[in-house]
């Protein structure tokens, strides 16, 4: 079973094994939550972004999808790069979005990562409406089968502390 924990601060503080990060699909950083890491995190995680874009990745991750790379000067072994949708009214995205969640857990997984650090991912420049990104990423998280044994979600404000804590206890 695993544990759900709400945070409200910075993502690039967190002591985990992994922490998620909300990238643009060319892996090689951008703003909010992606800049973050990146600076943080040093140019060793952009030189690994540079080399899965070089290889498997050329066009890029596509939305939905995770990867990981070294987690550089971060407290934490792994960065889990995940592309979120952006929000639509015309069109449900929310099998994307959570996809996300599920892809991470599954790649964080696969090096037998057990502290997983989560922002709200699309939550942010991507436009989801908090609370619907909050029901979909706790939900997901609940109905995935996971080896790691907490998810920290880690929340930039108190509005997305809010929507979260509502979903999660």
């Amino acid at each position: 079973m695993t544990t759900i924990t709400l945070v409200r601060g910075d993502i690039t503080r967190e002591s985990v094994d992994a922490i998620v990060n909300a990238a643009n699909s060319s892996l090689l950083g951008g703003g909010g939550v992606d800049g973050a890491i990146h600076r943080r995190g040093g140019p060793a995680i952009l030189a690994d972004c540079r080399k899965l874009r070089a290889s498997h990745y050329g066009k890029g991750l596509a939305t939905g999808r995770a990867v990981a790379t070294t987690a550089g000067d971060l407290d934490a072994r792994w960065v889990i790069h995940t592309v979120g949708p952006r929000f639509s009214r015309e069109e449900d995205r929310s099998a994307l979005l959570a996809s996300c969640y599920r892809e991470s857990l599954r790649v964080a997984d696969e090096p037998g990562a057990r502290t997983v650090a989560f922002p709200a991912v699309s939550a942010g420049i991507y436009g989801w409406p908090v609370e619907d990104a909050a029901r979909i990423a706790v939900e997901t998280v609940r109905a995935t089968a996971t080896s790691v044994e907490e998810v920290r979600f880690v929340l930039f404000d108190e509005q997305a502390y809010e929507a979260f804590a509502a979903r999660a206890h």
